[in-house]
């Protein structure tokens, strides 16, 4: 692995351990669709392809979160969209 996938990867291993655990919702991607969330999905390529390579497969991962939450919005489910600044709020059922 080059050294900047090296330190993308560590970045996101950082966030994932330190900063996601406190930010008290999860990825909009898992909840509708389970499977794996977008940091680990983002990790995976950047490991797999490099951090070139990796950039337009990461937008497509976090619009696709982007449109989970959107989804998400129409039920009864409760969160946030991890997909960057613009935070897209939705609620988890029966709250």
């Amino acid at each position: 692995m080059s050294l900047p996938s090296r330190l993308v990867t560590t970045l996101i291993r950082v966030y994932q351990r330190r900063i996601s655990p406190r930010k008290g919702f999860t990825c909009a991607h898992l909840v509708a669709h389970g499977g794996r969330s977008c940091s680990a999905a983002v990790a995976d390529v950047v490991a797999q392809v490099g951090v070139a390579r990796a950039l337009v497969p990461t937008a497509a991962r976090f619009l696709a979160c982007y449109q989970a939450a959107q989804l998400l919005a129409s039920t009864q489910v409760q969160g946030v969209c991890c997909c960057g600044g613009i935070p897209v709020p939705f609620r988890f059922g029966g709250r």
